[in-house]
């Protein structure tokens, strides 16, 4: 019996021997699977670059070539002819209007002067006697002592008397006039050229140089350029006004140049003009704006890049141009959800502002954009959104 107690505990203790080392071994194998289990692969996501979108008035401009010329540009010319006597002025220097500019030799218009002057007195001492003739036959005439034809001859040498004042009276004033063209006087004030005509040159509208030198009025300088009849009526029906100031605009259509060393010209011009009907050769229509150019930083005869102010586009959304992938179906652009995945969009756009462009249709303006890295995208995956700026991962 108690070789059989003893068997009994043997057998026991073997068995919570052999159940503490298959506890151990299970512990063992878990602990072991824990340590060696495969790692998960952490999934590769594209990182792009993107921005939010901006919305806010846009100006769009046209931009096209003009040539400056003056407000006027006036030709001085002989209207007599003789010898050019002296000139009264310095060239290229600022003249005003009237300012005696040549004197041609007037010693030939001066003798017409004279001779027209005594003609003129010859004519009306021969009406003041036709005058007292007259006056002497009417009497006689009443009394029947002189006849019916010498009363009419007497009204008739009246007549001619008098008509031959009239005639020596313009012949002296144009006589007077032609001498005043002796002395040429500048029309406007302006700045003057290099005289043509050497002293001593005969001059005049005949054998000799008509033209004498240029005046050049250029404080306010006009741009003529040529714009499409597309562009003129998409302005018409924006919100600015072309060519004409109008109070119930929000924004008058204005123009600003490109100086020759690629500055802006620091002063606006006005379109005061645009021609009525297009050419049907090119498609466009001449166009003039008024610039002031009060240090005269503008010469006529260059040529410029001018830009007009066409329309403005009010609450207008706009993306950059990079962001933007063109193909024959359209343009597209990758729009980022708030789950991280891509969007391919197809959106309709408008005109190009610098760097920008306006998008019509297609986009709301709480949504981020993909600006970089969009190459590597396709519609439906995830991405790692960073900002331009910082690189860090966009908050949500």
């Amino acid at each position: 019996m108690r070789i059989l107690q003893i068997l009994a505990g043997n057998i026991a203790r073997h068995k919570k021997l052999v159940l503490t080392v298959i506890i151990a071994v299970a512990a063992l194998a878990v602990a072991a699977y824990f340590i060696f289990r495969p790692r998960p692969v952490p999934e590769d996501l594209p990182t792009v670059s993107v921005e939010d979108i901006t919305e806010g008035d846009v100006n769009v401009y046209g931009e096209y070539v003009g040539r400056i010329r003056a407000q006027q540009f006036v030709e001085v010319h002989a209207r007599v002819e003789g010898y050019l006597e002296s000139m009264a002025f310095k060239e290229g220097a600022y003249i005003e209007k009237g300012q005696t500019l040549f004197v041609i030799d007037p010693r030939v218009y001066k003798a017409h002067v004279e001779k027209a002057r005594a003609q003129l007195n010859k004519a009306r001492a021969q009406a003041k006697k036709a005058e007292r003739d007259l006056r002497r036959i009417r009497p006689l005439y009443e009394q029947n002592a002189a006849s019916q034809l010498d009363l009419d001859n007497a009204e008739a040498a009246y007549e001619s008397a008098n008509a031959e004042v009239i005639v020596s009276e313009a012949d002296l004033t144009q006589a007077e006039l032609t001498l005043g063209y002796t002395r040429v006087v500048s029309p406007i004030s302006g700045y003057i050229s290099e005289r043509v005509a050497d002293i001593g040159t005969l001059v005049g509208p005949g054998g000799g140089k008509s033209l004498l030198a240029t005046i050049v009025k250029s404080d306010t300088v006009r741009i003529d350029f040529s714009m499409t009849a597309l562009d003129y009526l998409r302005s018409k029906e924006r919100n600015v006004s072309f060519g004409v100031q109008d109070s119930t605009r929000k924004v008058n259509s204005f123009v600003t140049i490109t100086l020759a060393d690629g500055a802006e010209y620091p002063y606006r011009g006005f379109v005061d003009f645009a021609d009525p009907q297009v050419d049907p050769k090119t498609g466009t229509f001449s166009v003039r704006a008024e610039m002031p150019n009060p240090e005269h930083r503008l010469l006529p005869g260059e040529f410029t890049k001018v830009k007009v102010l066409l329309d403005v586009r009010e609450h207008a959304i706009t993306v950059p141009l990079k962001s933007l992938v063109i193909e024959k179906g359209g343009a597209y652009i990758y729009v980022v959800r708030p789950d991280s995945v891509v969007e391919k969009r197809f959106i309709e756009t408008g005109p190009e502002v610098g760097n920008d462009i306006v998008v019509e249709r297609g986009l709301a303006r709480d949504e981020h954009i993909v600006v970089e890295g969009f190459h590597k995208l396709s519609h439906g995956i995830k991405v790692r959104p960073v900002k331009p700026e910082s690189e860090t991962p966009e908050e949500k």
